[in-house]
């Protein structure tokens, strides 16, 4: 099928009508609508007729990425939803709701990030590390397509309590302002690179002015990359868009698109080689980053292949993350001594220039934890970890241990080696936490 820039979303009130579907049986249908109900679901064109391989279905990675399915669900929620589907509006929404507050819909403490500001929270925003502020603009709060394990999926699922967004960039960059030791903001969402360009210039104007002059990086998150390339190409306003980021680099700061790439395929078609050109030719850099999932990319081949193609397409190889414990996790997640293995396998088949990346990262509560390797340390086995970012910066690249454990698939599952009671940072982790305030001031 030749490729189209012509936009159609798919979501469960349409996605009956996606051609390559329409043989499938009713029960395959419906359960797709049951799990939606649950899970978000959004689809694209680009994403249904250029990237998923329908002769591979259930297990193509693709269609496992965007479309939702009986197997997202614990069986126990699956049955709940299933028999609720048929209820008014309100009541199965209820259902809903009551399942989705068992999937962890406040992954890692987020709602602990939101920094206060002459006396009040500054929503929209989260400041977990000194020098990275976060920016949620209202206007990009919703996605091409919706990955099924996205760790924001509350944002999309109408948990309103858990949904981070402001209108206004304004009092965002008044408080980088007065935080002088933050350097970097990272526009994320949602996707930023759904707004039109007029908005995002707007939202971006405050940030690149030069009474702010220790913004020195602005960071963009987007999976546009992957699943709308013609983004950068052929929408009305892809010329406007591509000269805001001309405008940030102009100002001085560094720009750094971080795309998500969580298989190769998602690198196969020329659209998004034409828009990675486009993007490079404002001066912006590409950063990219993916969890390991398993059913997705839980073969070293699969990482070896990603972070080569990525290098030859002078991108940055950035993070592999483990999949956070929220949503699907049960789906999609690895031990971590898999997760491990297959980052050091991958890490050995390619050269210097792809080991830009760092991993396997849980981004936890208390800060994104490396995984650096398993051993033995005076006769116990252990996992070997190390902070790449921590909510206090002193906690950073300090080596600790952690009993190893062949299923543990998060931070809390591992307790400390050695016979302590404790992580070194776990008590201070208490204190921040509960104060309700920013550790950086």
């Amino acid at each position: 099928m030749p490729p189209k820039s012509t936009y159609q979303a798919y979501t469960v009130a349409n996605f009956r009508t996606i051609p390559q579907i329409a043989d499938w049986s009713e029960e395959k249908l419906q359960e797709i609508e049951i799990a939606a109900q649950i899970i978000p679901f959004k689809s694209n064109s680009y994403v249904v007729d250029e990237l998923i391989d329908w002769s591979n279905i259930p297990n193509d990675p693709i269609y496992t990425l965007t479309f939702p399915r009986k197997e997202l669900l614990r069986a126990s929620h699956y049955r709940a939803m299933a028999a609720a589907v048929r209820l008014p509006a309100e009541e199965r929404r209820y259902v809903a709701k009551k399942i989705q507050k068992h999937l962890n819909p406040d992954p890692s403490g987020q709602s602990a990030n939101v920094p206060w500001f002459h006396g009040k929270q500054l929503h929209g925003a989260q400041h977990k590390y000194r020098e990275t502020v976060l920016f949620f603009p209202a206007a990009g709060q919703t996605c091409h397509a919706y990955c099924t394990f996205c760790f924001r999926w509350p944002q999309f699922s109408g948990l309103t309590q858990s949904k981070f967004m402001a209108r206004e960039s304004q009092p965002v960059a008044d408080y980088i302002r007065n935080h002088p030791l933050v350097t970097d903001l990272l526009i994320t969402g949602g996707d930023p690179m759904v707004m039109n360009a007029d908005i995002l210039d707007g939202y971006v104007a405050p940030f690149i002015q030069e009474d702010i002059p220790n913004l020195r990086t602005i960071r963009i998150g987007t999976k546009s990359l992957t699943y709308w390339p013609y983004r950068y190409l052929s929408d009305p306003d892809s010329d406007k868009l591509l000269k805001v980021f001309e405008k940030i680099v102009k100002s001085g700061r560094n720009l750094a698109i971080m795309a998500h790439f969580n298989h190769p395929v998602e690198l196969s078609t020329k659209a998004v080689t034409d828009a990675i050109r486009r993007i490079q030719s404002t001066g912006a850099q590409i950063r990219t980053q993916s969890p390991v999932l398993r059913h997705i990319n839980d073969k070293p081949r699969i990482w070896n292949e990603l972070w080569r193609r990525q290098v030859d397409l002078n991108m940055v190889p950035y993070y592999m993350f483990v999949e956070r414990d929220t949503g699907a996790k049960h789906f999609f997640a690895l031990p971590l001594r898999r997760c491990w293995q297959i980052f050091r396998e991958a890490y050995q088949r390619v050269s210097g220039l792809c080991r830009t990346v760092r991993g396997p990262v849980m981004s936890a509560t208390p800060g994104k934890v490396q995984i650096i390797g398993v051993t033995e340390v005076a006769g116990e086995k252990v996992f070997v970890l190390t902070f790449i970012q921590g909510r206090d910066s002193e906690w950073v690249e300090r080596p600790f241990f952690a009993r190893y454990d062949k299923t543990a698939t998060w931070l809390h599952d591992l307790v400390p080696a050695f016979g302590e009671d404790d992580f070194f940072f776990e008590q201070d982790l208490k204190g921040l936490l509960s104060s309700r305030m920013s550790p950086m001031g």
